[in-house]
This record gives C-alpha cells, sequence and structure tokens, in this order.
C-alpha cells in the first residue's frame, strides 16, 4: 500500500482529479489518497500553503497534484514554485510523446521528448526588486558602480530588476538527473539548453559544468572539440553508471533550439535546461504532441516528488465536465513508475492510448471538430479509459 498526498487544485483541477483517481484505482495499484486541499481559496484564506501540505508530502514522499490557479502579476507568489523551492525539488521532468489518434502536425513517431528542466535556480528564484524602492534605486546604484562593461541604463526609480542566480551545484545536480535519466531509460541523447552566446557568466557557467558532466558520464561529443580542456566533473567520478559513450551530449542556443524542435523534432530526446527556458520549452513541445490536455509532468528531489499537469486551472471551465483529463492521467502514469508499479502504470498507458486511438469516448478538443456533438465529458472519458483495463 502506497500513501500518496492528493491536491485537487481548483478550477478544473477538482474534475480531473477525481477522473485520475478513478483511473489509478481501476490498474489495481493500491494507493492510500491523502487528501489536501489547497486550492486558490484556501491560500487567499490563509495567507500561503498550509503547514499540513507540507507535512502531508514530507510524510508520504509521493504526491499527485491538479492545477492551483496563480494570479498575475499581483496576490501570492506561485504555488508550483513555492513547492518546488520549499521541498527542494529540483528536477521537473516533463515527456512529451504523440499517441496515435491526438490531432498534430507530425507522424506519430516522430516526437518522443523528455524535457527535464532545473526548479529552483534562474530567474523562477523569486529574487525581484520592485521598481520605486529605495532598496531598488541602491541595488541599481551598487550595480552600476561594480559592473565593468554595461550598465543599467535606466531611472533607478522606474525599473524593476530580477536576479538570474546559476550555480555550480544546482548545474551539476540537474545535468546528473538528465544523464541518469537518460541511461535508465534507454534514451539516446541529452541537449543542453541555454543562451551562453550572450549571458557568459550564468549560462556559460550552465555549459561549462554541463559539459564536465557528460564527460564523467562518457557522453558522446557531438563536436569532439567541446570537450577540449574540460576537466570531468571529480565529484561524479566512480558515482556514475558507465553508459559506455551510448549517449550523445549535444547542445543548442535556446532560440535555435525552438526551430529545431519546430522542423525536426525527431533529431532530439532527452532536453537539458534551465528553469526559465524550461518552461518555455514545456509548452511549445506540448504543441508538437496535441497541446497542454496530453503533457504530464513531475517535479522530483531528494526526498519527494510531485506529479502534476502541465496545463493551468482553466477557471473559465470550472463544474461543466468538459476538459481532457488525460495530462493528469499519463502524470499518474508517471507516478506509477516512480512508485515501481510498473505493471500498474503500463496497463494505464495501454488504456489511454487505446482510448485516444479509437477517438470515440474523448473530450472535445481530441475530436477533429471541437464541436463534434458526440465528445464525451471529463468523467466519461475516465470511465472509458478504466473500462479498457477491466
Amino acid at each position: 500500500m502506497h500513501k500518496v498526498t492528493l491536491i485537487p487544485g481548483d478550477g478544473v483541477g477538482p474534475e480531473i482529479t477525481e477522473a485520475t483517481r478513478k483511473c489509478v484505482d481501476a490498474t489495481g495499484a493500491k494507493i492510500d489518497w491523502d487528501l489536501q486541499e489547497c486550492g486558490i481559496e484556501v491560500i487567499e484564506a490563509e495567507g500561503s500553503v498550509p503547514d499540513r501540505v507540507f507535512e502531508s508530502i514530507r510524510a508520504n514522499g509521493v504526491a499527485l497534484k491538479a492545477p492551483i490557479t496563480t494570479p498575475i502579476g499581483k496576490g501570492f507568489r506561485s504555488v508550483n514554485v513555492h513547492l518546488r523551492q520549499e521541498l527542494g525539488l529540483y528536477a521537473c521532468v516533463r515527456p512529451c510523446k504523440i499517441y496515435p489518434g491526438v490531432r498534430t502536425r507530425f507522424d506519430d513517431s516522430s516526437v518522443d521528448l523528455v524535457i527535464i528542466r532545473e526548479n529552483t535556480e534562474d530567474l523562477y528564484a523569486g529574487v525581484e526588486f520592485q521598481s520605486g524602492q529605495e532598496r531598488t534605486a541602491k541595488l541599481i546604484n551598487t550595480i552600476n558602480e561594480l559592473a565593468t562593461g554595461k550598465k543599467i541604463n535606466t531611472a533607478d526609480d522606474t525599473t524593476g530588476v530580477s536576479i538570474k542566480p546559476i550555480s555550480v551545484e544546482g548545474t551539476r545536480n540537474i545535468a546528473s538527473f538528465a544523464f541518469d535519466y537518460a541511461h535508465r531509460n534507454k534514451r539516446k541523447s541529452v541537449t543542453s539548453i541555454c543562451k551562453a552566446n550572450i549571458m557568459k557568466h550564468t549560462d556559460g557557467l550552465w555549459y561549462d559544468v554541463t559539459r564536465a558532466v557528460a564527460l564523467a558520464y562518457g557522453a558522446k561529443f557531438e563536436w569532439p572539440d567541446l570537450a577540449e580542456g574540460v576537466q570531468s566533473d571529480a565529484k561524479l567520478t566512480g558515482q556514475v553508471p558507465n553508459t559506455g559513450g551510448n549517449i550523445d551530449y549535444i547542445e543548442r542556443l535556446i532560440d535555435n533550439m525552438c526551430m529545431q524542435l519546430v522542423q525536426k523534432p525527431e533529431l532530439y530526446d532527452v532536453l537539458l535546461t534551465e528553469n526559465l527556458y524550461g518552461d518555455i520549452l514545456s509548452d511549445l513541445c506540448a504543441g508538437l504532441v496535441g497541446g497542454l490536455g496530453v503533457a504530464p509532468g513531475a517535479n522530483i528531489g531528494p526526498d519527494s516528488a510531485i506529479f502534476e499537469a502541465t496545463h493551468g486551472s482553466a477557471p473559465k471551465y470550472k463544474g461543466q465536465n468538459k476538459v481532457n483529463p488525460i495530462a493528469l492521467i499519463l502524470s499518474a502514469k508517471m507516478m506509477l513508475d516512480h512508485l515501481e508499479e510498473r505493471e500498474a502504470a503500463d496497463k494505464l498507458d495501454r488504456a489511454v492510448a487505446e482510448v485516444v486511438a479509437e477517438g470515440k469516448d474523448v473530450t472535445y478538443d481530441m475530436k477533429p471538430d471541437r464541436n463534434d456533438p458526440t465528445a464525451v465529458g471529463t468523467q466519461e472519458m475516465a470511465e472509458a479509459i478504466c473500462a479498457k483495463m477491466r
């Protein structure tokens, strides 16, 4: 029996949570659901994510979480970011694979990507300074005093500032995670993505460290000269699997990577990214495989893991039994894999694939015509998936 924290979220969250719970229970996996309410209403009332939610996740080690609304430009900070930082969930894993029957511009076999995104650093670290504040003006003046090159040449009372921290430790952790993932799942390549030609001391550090980790894992460099002068990360030596050079190490700048993914996604496999770039690429890759409705995700740390859909809470559809539950269902499939319930995970994946391929008992967004009257609701689609597992 696995005890799992269940967070229904808000908006359409409770509906897709109920649908997902049905499907997980239908696999036969023994899950003891620890329900924790943590939607926007709860957070606004209590002022932040309740301590009981953190206590539950820490005690259980695993959580399945539906979307929670984050106010744009005001109000409380992102719950997702808060959970990741407080629980040390440094690795975001987002598979993007085409399921036959999903409407997409690509062939069924041409897109099978996994985004491995660093979760705790970069511009999403939340180190920001608001325009018009005295401390912001002091920061700008200090930066201009210390800067040896470019300065902030705007008025200190009308400029907001965000800080972009990229550390050796954070980069090493996520790069090691990506190579471990690639090795365990028999993936062919890891592509390190940033903008090192412009941000030389943050993204430049990112490339320095991912190259060292790649060398320690015995990866084959796409351009051998990238490895020249790189010292294999001593902290990894002797602790990494012998990949025998079976994993290719590739580098792409973020803007070029976007173009490459639209033109030839079949050339790529595991995408290793910083926080902001990974967030953007997650939506781009979801678009390649049919949209956010089929995009699952996980946030993993040394002691805990949260599995959640990539999409938001879609409050305008709340209570309509209309939205596609597949993203959260596939996130639950990832959760079952994490719990080493392999048979249950495979059973759920096959059932989803069969329902999608048949195209009968699917929600409106998965029909060729979104106004098709034969489209079913959220719960009905979940019941069709359950029926495939009987």
